[in-house]
């Protein structure tokens, strides 16, 4: 078992056309580089160094609160192998091997890295190399091995031979090192090449002359090894990143109706028995319950669903609690700070924010919702308003139990209406009301008889020939 892990970080990322580094680009809502940080931690290892270059302090800052991640600067980018020389205080003190993964290959897995270890260990190698075999390894270095299948070298793309070039077995950049002799042979590394680089791939060909053994192991699936350089292709990792994470929750009980089309983050988390309906969009560590259904087009951030939650159509929820047997929707807006009780029904075009609504009260259709408190068995008409914002600062609307609130009703806060209260429609409440009160609040309606003829008749014009 690796005792350390060092991942490169520091190129910038020219193709991505971005003012952001490449490995902090984020992947299905996460920075590239968390994920090979990620896989290298589930091993177990006990050490962690970042190389990071361009833009270095965004990487440190995102991992100021690990203390188990060292960051290191190389300042000049002068290839692999010199970037992992700049870790020459990281590894002065790892005994044992040393996993070296790239920050811009995020779709390794741990089973793959556990995998590449257990080979290392088992043939006692000095280096061991994690490779992938491509109908078209265009831009990859390539592996050449002997007769045995020992490793003699690895020859990058541009300085390799035509018959080199012919060899399908590709470098994956990801590799298990003796530590003693990494630290060595980093420091012999010469840039002699066509980039004039100090390329990490050079290792291998000191290793074999000082009569070291080098072995591979080849991933089963090439996209794993896959590099980043560009949208493109980060948009192709993103779409096997939600591939794997759609299937995993399909094969614990989630339906997914169309998983082509259907957006979760990594560190969701979706109970049995939910359906998840298409173009749906799930992430920031979500938790969903069981039985629950998620119509179409719905967006969901930072929630947590209990059982039997059903959001319909179109609606979209940021940072709220919503409790069980509750519905939401078609087109409803649920802010932060929103708490839905059990057997709440939020209907179509509904929007809050920072409210608690306890149970089995509603607000079918139309309102708006902000800084309040409503209590039990509360019915909400439509178009009615909690106006919480003076201008300056927020206030609070309090709605006791068992209150009837009628149709375009405008609640000035702060403002509590008292319990079994009746709000009649179109009124506008500026003071609390008591409890069991019926308050009204309108202008007096006027009729005028025939008006509108008489109107007509002093618009009219005579004809004038």
């Amino acid at each position: 078992m690796a005792t350390a892990a060092l991942i490169l970080a520091a190129g910038k990322g020219t193709r991505m056309k971005s003012d952001l580094v490449k490995v902090m680009h984020e992947l299905e809502g996460r920075p590239m580089i968390t994920y090979p940080v990620t896989a290298a931690k589930a091993l177990g290892a006990e050490r962690f160094a970042l190389v990071v270059g361009h833009q270095a302090d965004r990487v440190r800052e995102y991992y100021a609160a690990d203390a188990t991640i060292s960051i290191v600067l190389q300042e000049e980018q002068l290839g692999t192998g010199h970037a992992v020389a700049c870790a020459g205080e990281f590894l002065a003190g790892c005994d044992g091997d040393v996993l070296i993964l790239c920050g811009d290959v995020p779709l390794i897995t741990q089973e793959t890295l556990r995998s590449l270890m257990a080979v290392h260990v088992a043939h006692g190698g000095t280096v061991t190399v994690l490779t992938a075999r491509l109908a078209d390894p265009l831009g990859y270095g390539r592996v050449i091995k002997d007769a045995t299948g020992r490793v003699l070298r690895i020859v990058e793309q541009k300085d390799a031979t035509i018959a080199e070039r012919e060899v399908t077995e590709i470098n994956s950049g990801i590799y298990c090192v003796n530590a003693a002799f990494l630290r060595d042979a980093v420091m012999k590394i010469s840039n002699d090449n066509a980039q004039k680089e100090y390329y990490l791939t050079d290792i291998i060909g000191l290793a074999t002359g000082q009569g070291h053994a080098c072995y591979t192991h080849t991933v089963g699936d090439p996209a794993e090894v896959m590099g980043i350089n560009d949208r493109v292709q980060m948009a192709a990792a993103g779409a096997v990143l939600r591939r794997r994470i759609n299937e995993s929750l399909m094969l614990s009980g989630v339906t997914i109706i169309d998983p082509a089309v259907t957006y979760i983050q990594q560190g969701t988390i979706i109970g049995r028995d939910t359906v998840i309906y298409p173009n749906s969009f799930i992430g920031n560590c979500t938790v969903i319950g069981q039985g629950c259904v998620i119509e179409s087009s719905v967006t969901i951030t930072g929630c947590r669903l209990a059982d039997r939650v059903h959001i319909k159509a179109g609606s979209v929820l940021e940072e709220a609690i919503v409790m069980s047997d509750t519905t939401v929707g078609p087109m409803a807006h649920l802010r932060p700070g929103t708490l839905l009780k059990e057997h709440v029904k939020i209907g179509n075009f509904v929007e809050t924010k920072k409210a608690v609504i306890e149970e089995r009260s509603k607000a079918s259709h139309l309102t708006y919702l902000g800084d309040c408190f409503v209590g039990k068995d509360v019915n909400i008409g439509c178009g009615t308003i909690t106006c919480n914002y003076d201008g300056k600062k927020k206030h609070a609307t309090v709605i006791e139990d068992g209150v009837f609130i009628g149709s375009d009703v405008q609640l000035v806060a702060p403002v509590t209406v008292g319990k079994n209260s009746l709000v009649a429609a179109g009124t506008t409440v500026t003071m609390d009301v008591p409890p069991d009160s019926l308050v009204i609040s309108r202008v007096p309606q006027v009729n005028k008889e025939g008006w509108t003829k008489k109107k007509q008749l002093k618009t009219e014009r005579p004809c004038v020939e």
